[in-house]
């Protein structure tokens, strides 16, 4: 493996010697200039090169391995699809999809998402209708493969996106199997905000000769990213966060939740004192999951509550503050949430409430970003301040605008 950092070029995208549809393309996205992981990933992956690329999330990665596969893409009476991309979460491959088709050359280059949570038939019925990429996450793509929907016979391009949290989350065997049933001859992209022991093994595996292009900082940064943290009372962070929510208005922001139900708890009491709110978690059925992104990505919806399952699949630029209304247990999946902000050169914020018993926590999280999260503090707030606990709401709703039923009562 041949390890190499290169420079951005200065001219923008005209200097990476793409197809004039290409270039239409990029401009028509409004993406004036390569990002780093973009300006670095491209030329060799032109090439043919297998390439290894580690940045962070929220660098551009999405189109530094799409853009290699469509500037050699041509219309093909094949079948079947020449590029195959896994993501680890639905949401991620929903996002992959919609960015593959704002950047593929014209409208003759199919791209179809398969994944879990929608409706097998219209999935395989988009398959069999004709696809160049397909984009999914591994159990869906294997599922098509036994059911003999999806063929990986004109496979030429392959990429693992976030190929350190597909197999945080027990991925590697599907992977495996998917890449035994694609051409040996085929370009394999591998692209991973880290490369622990298991990611390595699996790129000797099925990686030739890979160019590994490292853009990840020596260290975790967060530069960009103004980090504060309150300490509080369990039973007081909801009280709380109104008051933050109210003193600094986000234009946007997404409130980390350990738990389904502690997620569950804070919608329904937030709903009733702020508009604009909503809430992702693995339970929710996957229509509903898309259309509460869809609303999102719009600016519909302010305050977004979360659970790291789905977490890791928002890729939204407009996130102005980060909540850790429950400390992570580990700073990796700190790292993960307040990237969430500052995306693309953008500054941000990030707050966390952490109780008095989680104080060792908090200093794990400084020592291994090597720097130091600001105390805030709002009169009042002290943590062991008594105070009367209020009723529980009984009203329940959706979390998609206009959805109503037995269950749920949506309002804004």
């Amino acid at each position: 493996m041949t390890t190499a950092i290169l420079e951005a070029p200065t001219s923008g995208f005209r200097s990476l010697s793409l197809i004039p549809q290409l270039l239409q393309a990029i401009d028509l996205a409004g993406y004036k200039n390569p990002t780093p992981i973009q300006a670095a990933l491209i030329p060799p992956a032109i090439t043919g090169r297998d390439v290894i690329g580690q940045a962070q999330t929220g660098t551009g990665k999405t189109a530094s391995f799409l853009l290699p596969f469509y500037n050699s893409w041509r219309p093909t009476e094949s079948g079947g699809p020449q590029a195959i991309i896994l993501t680890p979460t639905r949401e991620l491959a929903a996002q992959v999809r919609d960015e593959a088709r704002k950047l593929r050359p014209g409208t003759k280059c199919k791209v179809v998402a398969v994944y879990g949570g929608q409706r097998v038939r219209s999935q395989a019925n988009e398959v069999k209708a004709g696809c160049n990429v397909a984009v999914g996450t591994p159990g869906r793509v294997l599922d098509f493969i036994a059911r003999g929907v999806l063929s990986l016979s004109q496979i030429r391009y392959v990429v693992l996106d976030e190929a350190d949290r597909m197999l945080d989350i027990g991925f590697r065997p599907d992977i495996e199997r998917i890449l035994s049933r694609c051409p040996q001859s085929r370009q394999t992209m591998l692209l991973s905000a880290t490369l622990p022991e298991e990611v390595l093994r699996l790129a000797r595996r099925y990686m030739h000769d890979p160019l590994h292009i490292n853009l990840s900082p020596a260290r975790l940064s967060v530069d960009k990213i103004r980090q504060t943290y309150f300490t509080v009372d369990e039973d007081r962070k909801f009280e709380l966060l109104v008051r933050v929510l109210r003193r600094e208005p986000p234009r946007q922001s997404i409130i980390f939740c350990q738990r389904k139900r502690t997620a569950d708890e804070l919608f329904q009491r937030l709903r009733q004192v702020m508009k604009q709110v909503s809430l992702m978690h693995g339970d929710l059925s996957q229509p509903l999951r898309e259309r509460i992104m869809q609303a999102f990505r719009n600016g519909k919806i302010v305050n977004l509550i979360a659970t790291d399952v789905v977490g890791r699949g928002i890729d939204v630029t407009g996130i102005s503050h980060i909540f850790n209304y429950d400390l992570p247990e580990d700073v990796e999946n700190y790292v993960h949430r307040i990237g969430r902000t500052g995306r693309m050169g953008a500054d941000g914020v990030a707050v966390s409430f952490v109780t008095p018993e989680q104080g060792q926590l908090l200093t794990d999280i400084e020592t291994t970003m090597n720097a130091l999260v600001t105390a805030d503090h709002i009169d009042g707030f002290e943590a062991f301040r008594p105070r009367i606990k209020e009723p529980a709401p009984t009203q329940r709703s959706s979390p998609v605008f206009g959805r109503t039923s037995r269950k749920y009562s949506w309002r804004v």
